[in-house]
């Protein structure tokens, strides 16, 4: 009945205003209800009117509650519409607009979504091919997979496209989207404005011409500004047995900007920067002018223009040479003296002033292609990574053997080692120097080595052979020593009072401690440095095991006896250190006091070696020597003294410790003991140094 009235009463409808208490009315009028009226006290948001009073104020009365919506069928053309915020709707499918709906001015429907479709078909066909179709704001998990097909075709091409753009560090090259709208313009039809209407055609389409959606590179490219695909960024990076893949992004400013090898963790120990500092061809012209422009000035005025003689020095590159063994700043410099007969060095150039583009990074992943780490420093994310690598080229070692590799409570070399571990030379009784698993287009490699354990060896992976000859010494040591009788007991019984008075001063925890750090010394005396002196086979371990054994005890005494000798003169020096309360004197004397804590200190036998362990008199002499003269010669000794110290800084900075570490690199080892030799030719030249020794001598032995 409501509705029957309202048809009649179009212009006598109202809205509650409830900031002014009144009611908004046709043609902006604005009335109450009038007192009378039962709806008075309501207040009811939309209301009809049989009439509308003006007395004091406009009234309306004989009122009844309505819904605006009621009048829009009612009012035909007399109902105005306005539309607004056109947009995309991705669960809809299609494109929506706001309608509002008003009577005589009165907002009868505010706000309602409709198909823009049928207001305006050309802008909803526009909307829906730049939202679905160009940028994939579309549910397409519903639909045939054959109707999606050119989707993917087409995202693959683009995604080429854009990592050529990645790997040439250009913005140029992929068209911008208006070029794909045109695209798809030209050949959808006009009706099509929406998901349903796309796929009804689309389905009938797809039969005669399958191809009419998909891109190709030139509709996305202009032909002039596609690079030729000549090699110069590729995907894929061959550097001996091992192949790894290539990435790209351009993004100046970001961790990963410039190119990144994807390394795979059990892979990461096998690799140096031999070839990796040469880029990819397409990046090394950049790259060799960056390099010049870092070279100091007085070098540099004789590569100007850096371009030009980056050209002409790149086209110097010997055809097919192997640039794993040509690094790029030794060649560099080999050719501009060769060019110029300017004198520079490798070192010349400032690696740290290079763009971080021009810089190679590498992402170690694990297994299952998770990022474990990025950097562009090879060697600090290999000691990063190190004790993870291990585990990871174990495990790759075990699932490729037939039998377990790695195993522990070892107590004698018998033909139960090396057997099952497969490799070269993995007889039984003998433990092969290396294991190769192939996986994919790479060659895992792992370094079979005894490690010491204290009271047995166990057969563990190393990821180095550097970690391997450290550690299968360490236990080949570990190993001698339990298979050789103790002569503990025998030495200890027939010590003088004088040794044993001497012995139990020692920084060691006890007598036994001694021997046994000795009969450590003599194992080493028998070992030489390098992988080949070690034993790795049955014979070789007893060979070693007995020419330990032989005359062992006459040799423990010898060292015994010298080990008193250093002791002694160790006292001595302490003593003489403590007599002096000069604060004039306080440094050099804290140098010394350091000096002597690490010569003699616990484990310092095994440490220093047999072949050296008499030199420490000497050097302790020379302690001795310098204390003695220190008040007359207080400025030389501080000239002195910065010399040593810049040695030891040299030395710490390559790895050293004071005292030194149980095994420590062979050219550490060698090291250490040249700034004792050192110490002696400035602060005790009376005793003499062993050979010509200088910081730059120390330098140059640390470097090699």
């Amino acid at each position: 009945i409501h509705k029957a009235i309202l048809s009649g009463l179009l212009s006598h409808i109202g809205l509650k205003d409830t900031a002014k208490r009144d009611y908004l009315g046709a043609r902006q009028r604005r009335f109450v209800l009038y007192p009378g009226s039962g709806l008075a006290k309501k207040q009811p948001d939309a209301v009809m009117a049989a009439e509308l009073v003006e007395t004091s104020r406009l009234f309306a009365r004989t009122v009844a509650v309505i819904d605006p919506a009621w009048a829009e069928p009612l009012a035909g053309d007399l109902a105005k519409r306005q539309y607004s915020e056109p947009r995309w709707e991705k669960r809809q499918g299609a494109a929506v607009l706001d309608e509002k709906v008003t009577l005589f001015g009165v907002p009868i429907i505010p706000r309602r979504r409709a198909q823009l479709s049928r207001i305006d078909p050309a802008l909803a066909r526009e909307l829906f091919i730049r939202h679905a179709l160009v940028e994939g704001e579309w549910d397409t998990s519903r639909l045939d997979k054959r109707l999606t097909a050119f989707l993917r075709d087409n995202a693959r091409v683009r995604r080429e496209l854009e990592q050529l753009e990645e790997r040439s560090r250009r913005r140029d090259i992929l068209l911008d989207d208006e070029k794909i709208v045109e695209f798809f313009e030209q050949r959808i039809p006009a009706d099509v404005t929406d998901v349903r209407r796309f796929e009804r055609w689309w389905r009938d389409a797809l039969r005669e011409h399958p191809e009419t959606l998909t891109l190709t590179r030139d509709d996305l490219v202009e032909a002039e500004q596609l690079p030729a695909d000549d090699g110069s960024y590729p995907t894929r990076l061959t550097l001996g047995d091992q192949t790894l893949s290539v990435g790209y992004r351009f993004e100046p400013g970001a961790a990963d900007d410039g190119v990144t090898v994807t390394v795979p963790l059990p892979l990461l120990p096998r690799l140096d920067t031999a070839g990796f500092d040469w880029l990819v061809p397409g990046l090394r012209l950049e790259l060799v002018t960056a390099l010049l422009k870092t070279l100091p000035k007085a070098i540099r005025r004789n590569v100007v223009p850096a371009a030009d003689w980056a050209a002409r020095l790149l086209a110097a590159v010997p055809p097919g040479a192997d640039l794993r063994e040509l690094s790029i700043t030794e060649f560099l410099a080999t050719e501009i003296r060769r060019q110029t007969f300017t004198p520079v060095d490798p070192d010349d150039f400032d690696l740290d002033r290079l763009p971080p583009h021009l810089r190679m990074g590498y992402a170690v992943v694990d297994e299952r292609g998770s990022k474990l780490a990025r950097g562009t420093d090879l060697t600090a994310l290999q000691q990063k990574l190190r004790e993870r690598t291990r585990d990871s080229v174990a495990k790759v070692a075990s699932a490729a053997a037939k039998s377990p590799i790695e195993r522990g409570g070892i107590t004698v070399w018998d033909d139960t080692i090396g057997t099952g571990s497969g490799g070269d030379g993995g007889a039984g009784g003998t433990l092969p120097r290396q294991l190769d698993m192939r996986r994919g287009e790479t060659t895992i490699r792992a370094y079979p080595a005894l490690v010491d354990e204290g009271g047995s060896v166990a057969i563990r992976l190393q990821t180095s052979v550097a970690d391997q000859v450290a550690a299968h010494r360490a236990g080949v040591r570990r190993l001698v020593q339990l298979g050789v009788p103790s002569p503990l007991a025998y030495i200890q019984e027939h010590l003088t009072s004088a040794e044993k008075l001497s012995l139990g001063a020692s920084p060691y925890r006890s007598t036994a401690a001694l021997i046994d750090d000795s009969l450590r010394a003599v194992i080493d005396a028998e070992l030489s440095d390098g992988p080949d002196a070690l034993p790795w086979s049955r014979e070789q371990f007893e060979s070693l095991r007995d020419r330990v054994n032989a005359g062992l005890p006459d040799r423990l005494f010898g060292i015994v006896a010298t080990t008193a000798a250093v002791l002694a003169a160790a006292r001595e020096v302490d003593v003489l250190i403590g007599r002096s309360s000069s604060l004039q004197l306080m440094a050099p004397l804290a140098d010394a006091r350091e000096q002597l804590n690490a010569l003699v200190h616990d484990g310092f036998i095994g440490r220093t070696g047999l072949a050296r362990l008499p030199r420490l008199v000497v050097y302790l002499r020379g302690i001795s020597h310098r204390v003695e003269r220190l008040a007359d010669n207080l400025g030389r000794d501080r000239a002195w003294m910065l010399e040593v110290q810049q040695a030891v800084e040299l030395y710490t900075a390559a790895g050293g410790t004071l005292p030194v570490a149980a095994d420590p690199e062979p050219r550490i080892r060698e090291a250490r003991w040249m700034l004792e030799e050192l110490r002696l030719s400035l602060f005790a030249q009376p005793l003499g140094a062993q050979g010509p020794i200088s910081v730059q001598r120390i330098r140059k032995q640390l470097a090699s």
